[in-house]
């Protein structure tokens, strides 16, 4: 079309008035046509002049970006985000082709993954019997990939506890038979030297204490595999319709003394419209102790726990939520991974749990966390849909039944 334009453009002395009215109207129209089908796009779409000052800027790139407009300003300057204006000010400024460069960034309260894309944008130019090609400006596209990296987490997660299962039936059993044989012998010989009751008694209590130590990390590897099967095997669960408020405010009873001694202090914002769920009371109490573990460790020196419900009339959303010493971005991917822990007495399945309880319940688990500024776990769950809509018929002019 545009050759077109400019094959008129070049008999406008010739064109009447009717016919430069028809060739605006037709312009316009093609212009209106290119906004619609960009907007249309789901892909955000920023385009900037020689000068990096914004020209364009369709919907999808407004609702992903924070943008301050502001005519004949850089980019730069127009962006809200801190780190994305430092992005496109070194990458605009150096005339850098950039493929699909990750960023996080907050919008509307949330943290988007975003990938942004910039290419300059060339022009075909003819002058005095000379043509070629120039940088006119620069294209840049945005695209929000939450979505899609949470399913490869999760597809990987599921993977890995895949892989799990798969080792379980004969790895797991083979450890916990000779821990049973060891742990018994070990009460045999205890046993044996107190009723020998020998008369070096400094022999005998060093002989002891060798003993309590051994029997200590026999419980201790029992522990991991208890854990390890208890990841592994699947689950079935008794589902019972329950009010998750009433099982949060128990556990917090039972916890809240142990929570004060070590200078923690819980904090419930239970919503008290908050709808019916199915769950398995064991499971679910075992997910969210796991948590509150997680969070005390997070908090050494004493700090705030928050364990928050709310409801809507499709979900509930449960968030435990900690001002500990977070989580770093590096590891924040990997928390929810079989034996994946930043604890020396951890067994790395904690959190694996939690995530497949959660997944069994037909919910899903999500974490956000800074470093030094605590961490927040978000559970969410599908409401327990009491009501069931029925087919209703009423009869015709003919007396045949009609579906409502």
């Amino acid at each position: 079309m545009s050759g077109f334009y400019r094959r008129a453009l070049s008999k406008k002395d010739k064109l009447t008035a009717e016919q430069c009215r028809e060739l605006l109207a037709s312009a316009s129209a093609e212009i209106a046509r290119l906004e619609t089908v960009l907007d249309s796009l789901p892909s955000g779409i920023l385009v900037c002049d020689e000068k990096h000052a914004l020209l364009k800027a369709n919907k999808s790139a407004l609702r992903l970006l924070p943008i301050n407009y502001l005519e004949n300003s850089p980019l730069w300057e127009l962006v809200l985000d801190e780190h994305a204006a430092v992005f496109f000010r070194q990458v605009l400024t150096d005339g850098d082709n950039i493929l699909e460069h990750e960023m996080d960034i907050k919008v509307q309260g949330s943290t988007r993954l975003l990938t942004i894309s910039v290419h300059p944008l060339v022009e075909e130019y003819s002058l005095s019997g000379w043509s070629g090609k120039r940088i006119n400006g620069s294209l840049i596209r945005i695209e929000d990939i939450t979505e899609k990296r949470g399913r490869e987490v999760r597809l990987r997660r599921a993977e890995n506890l895949a892989s799990l299962t798969t080792l379980a039936a004969g790895v797991a059993h083979e450890i916990k038979n000779p821990l049973g044989a060891i742990s018994i012998h070990l009460q045999l010989m205890q046993k044996t030297l107190e009723k020998n009751n020998t008369a070096d008694s400094n022999t005998d209590g060093t002989m002891n204490k060798y003993i309590n130590i051994l029997n200590e990390e026999v419980d201790r590897l029992n522990r991991i595999v208890v854990d390890f099967l208890f990841a592994v095997r699947p689950m079935s669960l008794e589902l019972r319709e329950g009010n998750l408020n009433t099982l949060i405010s128990e556990l917090a009873d039972f916890f809240r003394a142990e929570l004060e001694q070590a200078g923690i202090r819980l904090l419930l914002e239970l919503d008290e419209k908050l709808l019916p769920v199915l769950i398995d009371e064991r499971y679910m109490k075992q997910a969210l102790l796991n948590l509150i573990k997680n969070a005390q460790s997070a908090m050494p020196c004493g700090g705030l726990l928050t364990i928050a419900t709310l409801g809507s009339d499709s979900e509930i959303r449960i968030s435990v939520c900690d001002t500990g010493i977070g989580i770093c971005p590096e590891n924040l991917k990997k928390i929810f991974e079989p034996y994946f822990t930043t604890r020396d007495n951890g067994t790395g399945l904690g959190l694996t749990l939690v995530y497949k309880i959660i997944r069994e319940h037909q919910g899903d688990v999500s974490v956000e966390s800074r470093e030094g500024a605590g961490t927040d776990f978000e559970i969410s769950l599908p409401v327990y849909q009491k009501e069931q809509r029925l087919i209703a018929y009423v009869k015709n002019t003919e007396g045949e039944r009609d579906e409502v």
